[in-house]
């Protein structure tokens, strides 16, 4: 493949991410659209034609890992491990 076609394929790709960040846009206005619904008549759960919808509170824990390397740097350090990953940008 040459530089040129490179290019031209850089180009395409480009071009589909701007088409998924609108189409993720679209999506996340839809979604917007039945939370609202669904918060003004104050349900978790709706029956939508073939569709269930279901807006709910979820809780979680996460581990304050900065909190933990600020409060106790020797632990972290000895339950740490570095990763390598590859990163791939069309810029």
């Amino acid at each position: 493949m040459s530089i040129q076609d490179l290019g031209i394929v850089a180009t395409e790709y480009r071009a589909l991410q701007a088409e998924i960040k609108a189409l993720e846009e679209q999506a996340d206005a839809l979604k917007q659209t039945m939370i609202k619904e669904m918060d003004a008549r104050q349900a978790e759960k709706l029956q939508a034609g073939a569709f269930e919808i279901r807006y709910t509170l979820v809780e979680s824990s996460r581990l304050d890992s900065k909190k933990l390397k600020a409060d106790h740097a020797d632990l972290c350090a000895q339950y740490t491990s570095k990763t390598t990953s590859t990163r791939f940008q069309v810029a």
